[in-house]
């Protein structure tokens, strides 16, 4: 049989051959200069622009970028198709797409005092172009935030050990804050400290497991967890909760989630160095040792059979299962093609467009140094990669099972955290602590993107509205321009939209319209940054973003194209496989949102081009923009 340790082997091999050589021509291409100064730098304010050191930085953008998505894609895909075109895409599609748009809109913000993708649009296409993508993004956000604080709220229904472990390194995020950026305290040495906090907080977590409301069905929460609100009866009475253990929205996860949205918007407010960095720099020691250390414990496993079970790919995993994929993609949608829907399904493990408004948002305001955007931009969207890598071989472990049973989140949580432990044995590492440990990895992942979502939706409002300084208003006067735009009350109408969204049950409606609107919003960042090289200088190339942004516009038009007239409009109004009005009026609606995003994108793309054959085609090509 195939042993896992082959995948490994092919994402260590591309990643390592992208980091040495593609990342260290893209530096020089865009003129890495340390004697630039950064924004951060320039604009520090103590609020939003703050310079980190790189590690601090590092861990935050990984932390952000890197949320559940690039776990359920990269296994739901594997068992559509098999683990081998699952594989090839994240192997080779990351260094060369996903590694360079993150690197780009990175280096593209820095060049822009640290502003969207959005606003570097507008500084060359004009006002239109840039409304078009913030609204564009400023949606895409809010579905962001609504569909992870469910699956957050869901993870820490099934383990509520995680619930613990979340709330100890949220405490100490905050001690770590004041103590680096108020008492001035030795880097290294409080480093060492609060990170072992942290791993206090892991196994904190294991002995004393706490959920809100009691458990739906009997025994579906480990022995001694503790039940906070178990007085105020089951949680029936909750918005949205359904009494059901089939339910994804029971009473314990519809308890969580405004929990998790509020969360979100005190930290979106709060200044970066009291929540955001601090905490994403400690939780990430939890994210590289779920990630490092499963990929560890492969390759011991394998060479010294050191596993509770051969590491080798279950029999239930095929290579390739063929074009139209395994039983799971037989469904209502009737079929479903490798070509596109593979690239839209695994997503995040290859390429984002969240991740453009991570870099271009709170990445870009905080580096210390032009240099650092190698390492943290490039060398970040590796990391994801290999989270995606890891995420296909907790399937190839634990076997097709549990993801059969439905796929996404349902699926991925069980294979991620029964895989993960099933190999954490190669370290020795009884089975019975490393599959909570990976589900609080997974944890780890969702809380910091959900929370940065809300701040990066905080500066896409504040740029629609035209606010100048960053999160210099509170918003709490009277008139509606200052509730838009204030860093306090943006963020509330962000999280209303999206609790809304959630207890609706809505999101299940526009899940399949996420990825699109996600994989859509990374080619029109390649497209941003494609029109600044070829603005700065007409001597430029413009293959490295022109071709992934060609690639990406014309894999997402045509997934969606497929989920608006074969999904909805063949198989649900054409065959009936849909029942009641509400479901025809869901099916038009999704029919609706695709077309829209398409039209959004082409038009974008078709005045991006037009900017580009003007400048390209003239004597000489506009100088870059002055950071003043």
């Amino acid at each position: 049989m195939t042993s896992v340790i082959w995948i490994v082997v092919a994402v260590l091999s591309t990643f390592t051959v992208g980091y040495m050589g593609y990342s260290r021509y893209l530096s020089r291409f865009v003129d890495l200069d340390d004697d630039r100064e950064t924004p951060a730098h320039k604009y520090e304010d103590g609020q939003e622009y703050v310079p980190a050191k790189k590690p601090v930085l590092l861990g935050h953008h990984f932390s952000s970028i890197a949320g559940g998505a690039p776990i359920v894609g990269p296994i739901t895909a594997g068992a559509i198709w098999g683990w081998v075109p699952a594989l090839l895409w994240v192997a080779i599609g990351n260094p060369l797409m996903g590694a360079v748009h993150d690197f780009i809109s990175l280096s593209g913000s820095m060049r822009h005092e640290g502003k969207s993708i959005g606003f570097m649009i507008g500084e060359y296409v004009g006002e239109r172009g840039k409304n078009m993508l913030l609204w564009f993004a400023f949606l895409t956000i809010i579905l962001v935030v609504a569909v992870f604080a469910l699956v957050v709220g869901i993870v820490l229904n099934a383990f509520p050990s995680a619930a613990t472990a979340s709330l100890v390194y949220i405490a100490l995020a905050f001690g770590f804050g004041v103590y680096l950026y108020q008492l001035d305290g030795p880097f290294l040495p409080g480093t060492v400290v609060f990170v072992a906090g942290v791993f206090a907080g892991v196994w904190l977590g294991i002995q004393y497991p706490i959920a809100l409301f009691p458990a739906v069905e009997s025994g579906a929460f480990p022995e001694g967890t503790i039940v906070l609100l178990e007085f105020l009866g089951n949680g029936a009475w909750l918005p949205g909760a359904v009494v059901s253990a089939d339910a994804i929205l029971q009473p314990n996860v519809a308890a969580w989630v405004p929990v998790i949205l509020v969360y979100a918007t005190l930290a979106s407010a709060l200044p970066v160095w009291v929540l955001l960095q601090p905490r994403d720099y400690l939780s990430s020691f939890l994210l590289y040792s779920g990630v490092g250390g499963a990929l560890l414990a492969i390759i011991v496993g394998t060479l010294l059979g050191t596993s509770a079970q051969p590491l080798t790919i279950d029999s239930s995993i095929g290579a390739y299962m063929g074009f139209f994929g395994s039983d799971l993609a037989i469904g209502e949608r009737g079929i479903t093609p490798l070509f596109p829907l593979l690239f839209v399904t695994i997503a995040c493990g290859t390429i984002s467009g969240f991740h453009s408004l991570v870099s271009s948002g709170t990445t870009a305001k905080q580096l210390n140094k032009e240099s650092d955007a190698r390492l943290i931009g490039y060398g970040g969207m590796l990391g994801e990669g290999l989270l995606a890598s890891v995420a296909i071989s907790t399937l190839a472990v634990a076997g097709a099972t549990t993801a059969a049973a439905g796929g996404g989140i349902g699926g991925a949580l069980p294979n991620f955290a029964t895989g993960g432990g099933i190999i954490l044995t190669s370290l020795g590492i009884p089975q019975s602590f490393g599959a909570p440990f990976m589900a609080l990895v997974l944890v780890s992942f969702l809380l910091t993107s959900t929370d940065t979502a809300a701040r990066l939706g905080r500066y896409m409002m504040e740029e629609i509205v035209g606010t100048r300084g960053s999160g210099t208003t509170t918003g709490f006067s009277a008139d509606l321009g200052s509730i838009a735009k204030g860093r306090y009350t943006n963020p509330v109408i962000q999280i209303s939209i999206a609790y809304l969204l959630v207890i609706s049950g809505e999101w299940v409606t526009l899940w399949a319209l996420f990825g699109g609107a996600n994989q859509l919003l990374a080619a029109l960042a390649l497209l941003a940054g494609t029109v600044w090289l070829a603005n700065w200088d007409e001597s430029k190339q413009l293959a490295s973003t022109g071709v992934p942004m060609t690639v990406m516009v014309t894999i997402t038009v045509l997934g969606l194209s497929w989920v608006a007239l074969w999904d909805n409009f063949y198989q649900k109004l054409i065959l009936g496989n849909v029942s009641g009005l509400s479901g025809q009026i869901s099916a038009v609606v999704q029919m609706g949102l695709a077309f829209v995003l398409i039209y959004l994108a082409l038009s974008l793309v078709r005045i991006g081009y037009d900017n580009i054959t003007t400048v390209r085609s003239s004597s000489g090509a506009a100088a870059e923009p002055s950071d003043d």
